[in-house]
C-alpha cells in the first residue's frame, strides 16, 4: 500500500494531521454517528494503552533496544495499512438496524470481496480478541501496578474499573467517544510531555540512546534472546499491539464517523498510528535505553516506572501509574466498541449487544483478580487471528483504496483551501 499510494503517509501526514486536530464544521453531506475527531478518539483511546508502557518495555526487555527501531518501521508502514483500512471501512460501510453506521473488516470482506465466511471469521475473533488485548491484559496491568505503588487490593480496583466502565459502555459509541475525546488528549499530552521533560534535561544521554537503538536494531546481541530474529519479532509483535496497524479494530471506529469522502477519515485515522508509535512509543522506548535498566532483571510493568523514577525520583513512578490507569482505561471502553459492533454483526441482535456490554464490564473484574502469565501471548495470537482475515481483505481490495485516493485527490485535496 506505502508503494501504490506513493507513500502517503510522508507525502499527506502534515494535511492529515491538520484534518485530524483542527475543527471543521461537518458539512450537508457529512454523514455518520460521531465527528471525525471523535472517531480518531475511539481509535487512539484503543490503541493508547498498556502497550504504550508495558508493551514497549516488554519489547526492550527480551529484544533490546533494537526493538524500538523495528517498532518505529511497523508504524511507518503501518500508517499505509491504518489509512487503507479505513477507506474500505467508510466505503463499504452500511446503516444498520438500529439505525446506526455499520463497518470493518467484517463488512468490507463480505461486500467487497463477497467471501462471507471469512468476514465472520474475523468478527468471531474480534469478539475474542476484545476480551484479551482490550480487556484482561488491560486492567490487570492497572490492578497490579496500583497494589505494588499504593498497595490497594485488586479485588478493589478491578470493582472499580468496572463500575466506571459499565457507566460509559452501556451508552454506547457516542457515550465512548464523548469520554475518550476527553480522556485521550489529556492523557497523552500528559504522558509525553513528562517524558519530554525527561529528555530535554538529560539530553546528553540521547545520542547514545539512539545510536544504540539503531545498531542494535541489525545485531545478535541485543536482549535477552540474543538473536536478530528475536529484536525484529518483539519490535514487530509490540509494535502492533500498540498501534493496531493491520489488525481490523481501528476501521470499526471510522465507520461511524461523519465525512464527505472515505479518503478524508482515512488520513485522520492514519494520524493514530503516528501519533500512538512514533510519538507516544519513542517517548517511552527512548527513556528506557537511556537509563539502561532493561538487562538488571526488573519485569516489564516496573520496568518504566522505575526508568522514570532514575531522573524524576518518585515523581516518576506516579506519573506512570496515573498514565496506566487513563491509557488502560481508555483502552477497554474502545474495545468494548470494537467487539460490540463484531458480535452485532453475527447477531444483529440490540439485545445480544447490552448483554456483551454488560459481561464485558464484568470481565475488568475478572482480569484485575486473576493472576495471568500467558496474556501478552494470549492477546498476540488473537491479534494475528485478526490480521489475517484483514490483511487478506486488504490484498484484495487495494484497487479500491487506490482509485478511491484518485478520486479524493481529484476532488478535494487540489482545491484551494
Amino acid at each position: 500500500m506505502s508503494i501504490r499510494l506513493g507513500f502517503i503517509q510522508f507525502s499527506k501526514l502534515f494535511y492529515a494531521l491538520k484534518l485530524a486536530l483542527l475543527p471543521r464544521k461537518s458539512k450537508d453531506d457529512s454523514v455518520g454517528d460521531i465527528s471525525h475527531f471523535g472517531a480518531l478518539m475511539t481509535a487512539l483511546a484503543a490503541t493508547i494503552g498498556i502497550g504504550n508502557i508495558v508493551g514497549v518495555s516488554t519489547a526492550v526487555i527480551v529484544g533490546g533496544p533494537g526493538a524500538v527501531f523495528w517498532m518505529w518501521v511497523t508504524a511507518i508502514f503501518g500508517m499505509a495499512t491504518k489509512y487503507g483500512e479505513a477507506v474500505l471501512a467508510i466505503r463499504y460501510r452500511e446503516v444498520d438496524k438500529s439505525g446506526h453506521m455499520a463497518g470493518g473488516p467484517m463488512y468490507y470482506i463480505e461486500k467487497g470481496m463477497g467471501i462471507k465466511w471469512l468476514a465472520v471469521l474475523f468478527a468471531i475473533f474480534g469478539v475474542v480478541a476484545s476480551f484479551g488485548i482490550g480487556n484482561i491484559s488491560q486492567s490487570n496491568s492497572v490492578a497490579n501496578n496500583i497494589h505494588g505503588v499504593i498497595g490497594i487490593s485488586p479485588w478493589i480496583t478491578g470493582v472499580i474499573f468496572a463500575i466506571i466502565t459499565a457507566a460509559v459502555v452501556l451508552g454506547g459509541v457516542k457515550s465512548i467517544a464523548a469520554s475518550t475525546g476527553l480522556i485521550v488528549p489529556f492523557m497523552a499530552v500528559f504522558y509525553v510531555l513528562v517524558g519530554i521533560v525527561i529528555i530535554i534535561t538529560n539530553y546528553t544521554l540521547v545520542p547514545g540512546a539512539l545510536e544504540l537503538i539503531v545498531s542494535n536494531a541489525f545485531t545478535h546481541e541485543a536482549g535477552i534472546g540474543g538473536l536478530l530474529g528475536t529484536t525484529i519479532r518483539y519490535g514487530v509483535a509490540r509494535g502492533v499491539f500498540s498501534n493496531e496497524a493491520g489488525l481490523g479494530s481501528a476501521p470499526i471506529a471510522a465507520a461511524a464517523a461523519k465525512t464527505d469522502h472515505p479518503c478524508r477519515q482515512a488520513l485522520v485515522s492514519m494520524t493514530g498510528t503516528f501519533l500512538d508509535t512514533i510519538v507516544v512509543c519513542s517517548v517511552n522506548g527512548i527513556v528506557l535505553v537511556m537509563a539502561g535498566l532493561y538487562k538488571s532483571g526488573i519485569p516489564a510493568p516496573s520496568l518504566t516506572s522505575e526508568s522514570f523514577n532514575k531522573f524524576w525520583p518518585f515523581v516518576g513512578e506516579w506519573v506512570v501509574t496515573v498514565s496506566i490507569i487513563f491509557f488502560a482505561y481508555s483502552t477497554i471502553l474502545g474495545w468494548s466498541y470494537y467487539g460490540e459492533r463484531c458480535l452485532y454483526y453475527l447477531t444483529e441482535s440490540k439485545r445480544a449487544s447490552f448483554i456483551y456490554r454488560l459481561i464485558f464490564s464484568i470481565f475488568v473484574l475478572v482480569g484485575a483478580t486473576t493472576k495471568i502469565d500467558l496474556v501478552w501471548d494470549i492477546s498476540d495470537t488473537f491479534n494475528g487471528a485478526m490480521a489475517i482475515p484483514n490483511l487478506i481483505g486488504l490484498v484484495a481490495l487495494s484497487g479500491v483504496i487506490v482509485s478511491q485516493t484518485k478520486e479524493f485527490n481529484e476532488k478535494f485535496y487540489k482545491k484551494p483551501k
